[in-house]
């Protein structure tokens, strides 16, 4: 029976009624210097189908050969991911036409993945743990793109043409395929983005892959189906490609069983098929029935040669292992002596490695912290950019820093500032100098501001010859207003008692 409405349920009662199944196949594109089966350069914003060679075109007669550093590269992800590594994997061809893979098959791995049989524990926002199993982890080559042309949205569905750019094809891909996910209830969506943010963070931390969602360095198809309440019948999956945002993937998740949930309440059944984000909306449409892997006809690649592995090689890779990023964040955080809240709102913020250059770089934790999650979240938030992407570094907090701790500025000015690095007008330092923004110091110039305050204020001055010396504050305003903010507020203070002539 095909779905009989278009309607959702509310989350809540799509919960009442079901208990959701997630499953998650993130792609990481790795950063190696060329591709996997041939010596085209690996890289982002080229002119289209400028970094291709026949190899990655699948012109007649062209032989692939494997890239050691992606292979090295996939067995570190594997160990990050607690996986167990073959000792002996190949690769095989996965067929299907598409007009973004030139070959009409996709070189990858089918039976025998590079790493397989592991689990990586997600800490949820509350610090919740949910361990989800990993099925495998397999090495694969990405397509190519499309960019759709004619159409308002940009996408294919009301595109008039579309130009095909062969740049990404053969780029180094790990696919990492979890266990189904049972168990979430509620909190799926929760653990959804929770869980791509870790993966996500890992293999930043493994140095691996440039881990931008926004360029597609980590994508996640999100797989989502319902079981009525007590059943432990898994229903039929749907799943929604090649989502780029951690935030998408829990929104994703969400429209995804609230959709399900009306269509299964009202009669209706699942169609197991590929769907799409809907940024604008946050909904996904459908797109095409879900090919299971004998569609795909596999049979084994007969241009590469089987991997072998050893343990002194896998002993190796594994020495080499940077810290694990969850007992990264547990140094840092009693090193830096945030409470539990104050460190899970830099986690959450997306802030942790900044926060860290920042102090790294001579910065206090507070400070650090206070910009970071302060002013700088909020230009971001803004532009509508995420926070790396600003344009601010943590050089530019520790001048900031270094300027009010010289007193050349305040807090006020440099708030200005940030603003004004993130615009791409320079240090913080050269902005000072070429806007005058630097803290007013000059006592003829704040007496004159003084002066004209108590002038104007005559009830204010006498609560302060009464002794009210918190009314100074009602002085300090006119002043800083005065000076466009740039006086110091501390000297001000002291010329305003000394002008009246009163004392602590």
């Amino acid at each position: 029976m095909a779905a009989v409405t278009d309607e959702v349920l509310t989350f809540d009662e799509a919960m009442a009624q079901y208990d959701p199944v997630l499953g998650f196949e993130v792609h990481v594109e790795l950063n190696t210097q060329t591709k996997m089966f041939s010596s085209a350069p690996n890289g982002f914003g080229a002119e289209p189908n400028t970094s291709v060679t026949p190899v990655d075109l699948g012109l007649p007669g062209v032989l692939p050969v494997v890239n050691g550093t992606a292979v090295e590269y996939s067995i570190k992800l594997g160990l990050a991911l607690n996986c167990q590594i073959a000792e002996v994997c190949g690769f095989a061809r996965k067929n299907y036409f598409y007009p973004d893979t030139p070959k009409n098959f996709q070189t990858s791995q089918y039976d025998d993945p590079i790493a397989h049989d592991g689990w990586l524990d997600v800490e949820l926002e509350d610090g919740t743990v949910f361990r989800v199993e990993i099925e495998r982890a397999h090495m694969e080559e990405d397509a190519g793109k499309l960019t759709h042309q004619g159409g308002a949205s940009g996408r294919i569905q009301d595109a008039a043409s579309s130009l095909v750019d062969y740049n990404r094809a053969g780029v180094p891909l790990v696919e990492i395929v979890t266990k189904p996910i049972t168990g979430a209830g509620e909190r799926a969506p929760e653990l959804a983005k929770a869980y791509v943010t870790q993966i996500r963070d890992i293999v930043k931390n493994l140095g691996i892959s440039d881990a931008r969602m926004e360029r597609g360095n980590v994508r996640c198809d999100a797989n989502v189906s319902l079981m009525p309440k007590g059943s432990t019948v898994f229903g039929t999956r749907t799943e929604t490609k090649n989502v780029n945002s951690t935030r998408a993937v829990a929104h994703a998740v969400t429209f995804e069983i609230q959709r399900q949930a009306a269509v299964l309440s009202s009669g209706g059944s699942i169609t197991q098929e590929t769907r799409h984000w809907q940024e604008a909306t946050r909904t996904t449409t459908s797109g095409r029935p879900k090919s299971d892997a004998d569609d795909y006809r596999y049979f084994p690649e007969p241009d590469l040669v089987p991997i072998h592995t050893d343990a002194e090689w896998i002993e190796r890779l594994r020495a080499e292992l940077p810290e694990p990023p969850a007992e990264r964040r547990k140094r840092l955080k009693a090193d830096w002596g945030f409470s539990d809240e104050e460190f899970r709102d830099v986690v959450n913020a997306g802030v942790l490695d900044e926060i860290a250059a920042t102090i790294e770089a001579g910065a206090r934790a507070s400070a650090a912290r206070k910009w970071w999650m302060g002013e700088i979240a909020r230009l971001a938030n803004l532009a509508e950019k995420d926070i790396a992407e600003l344009g601010v570094t943590p050089a530019d907090v520790v001048e900031v820093e270094a300027l009010i701790a010289e007193k050349t500025i305040n807090d006020k000015i440099a708030k200005q500032v940030l603003g004004f690095v993130a615009e791409g007008e320079g240090s913080p330092k050269a902005i000072v100098a070429a806007r005058s923004l630097a803290v007013v110091s000059d006592d003829g110039a704040l007496n004159a501001a003084v002066e004209a305050a108590i002038a104007e204020n005559p009830g204010v001055v006498d609560k302060i010859r009464a002794g009210k010396l918190q009314a100074i504050g009602a002085l300090i305003g006119p002043v800083m207003k005065a000076t466009r903010g740039q006086a110091d507020a501390a000297r001000v203070r002291e010329l305003v008692m000394e002008q009246l002539d009163v004392s602590e």
